[in-house]
Order: structure tokens, then sequence, then C-alpha cells
């Protein structure tokens, strides 16, 4: 046998033999033996239980870090004698749902699912589960939500803000009303958008007409990894908050250049979740002239009612932060172009004695403050429901 012809059958039996191994379920690759058993996950059935797996043949104990899926905590994931570790949790509400897995202590995403949903300081997997017409993905006109980039002048570093524009915006001449929605501490600006499902709850408020079309811009209320927006922490100082200095100065300034939208008071409102519900009502009470609707969900002024840290008292810290705002708190004429100041705290969440007595404060002073106390605790749960309730009374 010939050179060529020699090295032509040899190719040939090399293409014939991948085929075989192919067809039979074979890897070629002498490393990975045989082929890696195929599975589905996430998986959410028809009745709203989710099935989470993931193959680690080699790990010795797999639980699952649920996020806000009730009771998934830690659950403990079975075994399967293919390499494959499986968990089914549920019923669970209709919404979205973060999750991780632990293999070892070691915390990983789900291989196997590409939607995921950021963190001030990690990614988790995301699983929407539908059964919500005001959150499920709908056959209805969509508006976009972008990622937007700007330098920050304040900061020193470029930044980014994840913004919603409704249908028809891209190809129209009007201006809309905009709404600043703030994230909760160790959450991003994509927070909103993702496991807050905030760009459906939207597209379907308007398109059934109980919201207004307008912009929903959600900064990042996080100046640093870990950073609530603090600095300057001298002693017997409070400290600056460096993100209400960046949505002063770079925030408002470039959403208003960039964006066709009204800039006055009656068309300007803010809402935040957790620590971005503390920003609101510190940005919304130093900007009251600013802002016609203001809405704090599950929160309220950090540390009004005190307690204690190590078994030491701590001042309350209510009396410090009614003396800084006493003027805006007692302005008879900045009360009146307030249409709306709305909160919302479930009645297991560990905030619900902060949101009472800041309501109260804020009574004191005069405020016509909506009060609503729901079911719940400090979870995804709660405040994609204020959303929808919160947003169709913004722009009346």
């Amino acid at each position: 046998m010939n050179y060529r012809v020699q090295q032509s059958y040899f190719v040939g039996c090399a293409i014939l033999m991948a085929t075989a191994a192919v067809c039979s379920g074979q890897s070629t690759n002498r490393n990975s033996g045989l082929q890696r058993p195929q599975f589905i996950s996430p998986e959410v059935s028809a009745d709203r239980h989710i099935t989470l797996r993931v193959l680690a043949p080699k790990a010795e104990k797999v639980t699952l870090n649920g996020g806000d899926i009730p009771g998934a905590g830690g659950a403990k994931m079975t075994h399967r004698t293919n390499g494959v570790w499986e968990v089914t949790v549920g019923p669970v509400e209709p919404g979205a749902y973060r999750y991780m897995f632990n293999l070892d202590d070691v915390s990983v995403i789900d291989p196997k699912n590409p939607l995921t949903s950021e963190s001030n300081a990690n990614t988790w997997s995301l699983v929407p589960v539908p059964g919500s017409e005001l959150m499920d993905t709908r056959d209805v006109p969509h508006g976009a939500v972008a990622s937007v980039y700007y330098y920050s002048k304040v900061l020193k570093k470029f930044r980014r803000m994840t913004i919603y524009t409704p249908p028809g915006y891209e190809s129209g001449k009007g201006k809309y009303p905009v709404f600043y929605l703030l994230h909760g501490a160790s959450d991003s600006d994509a927070s909103w958008s993702t496991v807050g499902r905030a760009g459906f709850i939207f597209d379907n408020l308007i398109a059934a007409k109980k919201a207004k079309p307008m912009l929903v811009v959600m900064p990042n209320g996080h100046t640093g990894l870990f950073s609530m927006g603090a600095r300057d922490r001298e002693p017997g100082k409070r400290p600056k908050d460096e993100f209400l200095d960046e949505f002063e100065k770079d925030i408002l300034p470039y959403v208003e250049s960039h964006y066709r939208i009204y800039t006055d008071r009656k068309n300007r409102a803010m809402a935040g979740l957790s620590m971005g519900g503390g920003q609101t009502l510190n940005l919304g009470l130093r900007n009251l002239d600013k802002f016609g609707y203001l809405g704090v969900f599950s929160s309220g002024i950090f540390g009004i009612t005190g307690g204690n840290r190590n078994g030491v008292p701590i001042e309350p810290t209510g009396p410090a932060w009614e003396a800084e705002r006493k003027a805006a708190l007692d302005d008879a004429k900045l009360k009146k172009g307030l249409k709306l100041f709305w909160f919302g705290t479930g009645k297991d969440d560990f905030l619900v004695t902060t949101s009472r007595a800041t309501v109260d404060l804020l009574k004191k002073h005069g405020f016509n403050v909506v009060y609503n106390e729901t079911s719940g605790a400090h979870t995804w749960l709660v405040w994609r429901s204020y959303l929808q309730e919160f947003a169709p009374l913004l722009f009346q």
C-alpha cells in the first residue's frame, strides 16, 4: 500500500470510529469517558414546583441556597446514580427566584441555566415562575431595558445604571415623566430588572392602561463593592453619603440631558426598597421641591428605634435625623406639592418597627403618609407586589 493510499485509509477509519462513538453515546475524548448525562435545570412544573439539578459526581454534599425561595435555604440535594444531584421545592408564588448550589462548601451558579441576576458582589442563577398577569412575559408592546454607562465626577470613575424606556419611546418625540427606582443593600442597578421583573411589570401595567408610560431609572446605590454610600467616618460626625452627592450631581443631570423627560416636580418620582428606601427618604427630604412622589418599601430611618449592640445600648437616630432635616420637615409649602408619600412593609419584616416609627415621625410633622402593612417579610415577593401597587399611583 503506497503512502497516500495508506494515509487516506487511516483517516477514513478514524472518521468512522468517531462517528460510531457519537452514535453509541460515547465520547471520543479519552479523558471524559462516557458521555455526560443529559438533564434539565431549572425545571418548573405546571403547579409551580421548581426542580433544580447539578452534575457533581465527586461531591460529598450538595445543598441549595434558595435566595427568596420559601423554605429552600440550605435544602439538601439528593445524589442520583448518574452523578446528578437534585432537589424539588415549592409550590412557590409566581415571580422570579435567585438560587445557587453549594458543592462541598463552594458556592456555584447553575451551569445549565443561562439566566442570571447580578448583586453587588456576586451573581445568582435566576428562575422565572409564570402565573402572574402583571409579571409574566406577555404578548404586549415591550419597552427597552438598557445598561447605561456614564462618568461620575463625584466618584471619579465610570459607573452603570439600568434604564427602562416605555414602548414607543425610541420611535416617538414626546416627553415622559421619570421614576427613579432604588435597590437594596448588597444588590445592584440590574436587580430590579432581573429578579424584580420591573421591565415586564411596567410593560403589562402600561398595556392594561393601569400606569402612565414613564422612564424608569435604576441607579447603583452602592459606591463600592460593599459600600452603602457612606464616607468620611470621623469620630463625632455623621458620615457624608457619596451616593446622595452622586445622584444630585451626576445621575440627575445625566438623565435629564440624555432623555426626553419632564423635569418639573409633578413629573418626577422616587422609591426604593430597604437601603434604597432609606436613600429615598434622605434624597427626598433634601430635595423635596424636586419630587412629587416618594415611595419607601420595607424601610425607614435606620436606627430610629435604637437597640443594642453586644449588650451596649444604641442611641436612637430619630432625633438627630429630625434635627438635620427640620427645615424641610416643617415647610408647609413643600408639603403641598408632594402628591404621594407611600410606605409599605411586611408584618414579618425585621424592619417593621423602623417603618412604623418613621411614619409616626413624618405624620407628627404634618405629612400625609399612606402606610400599608402587608403580609410577608424582607423579600422580593413583597417588593415586586409593592411596585405593582405603587406605579399606577404615579403621575395621575
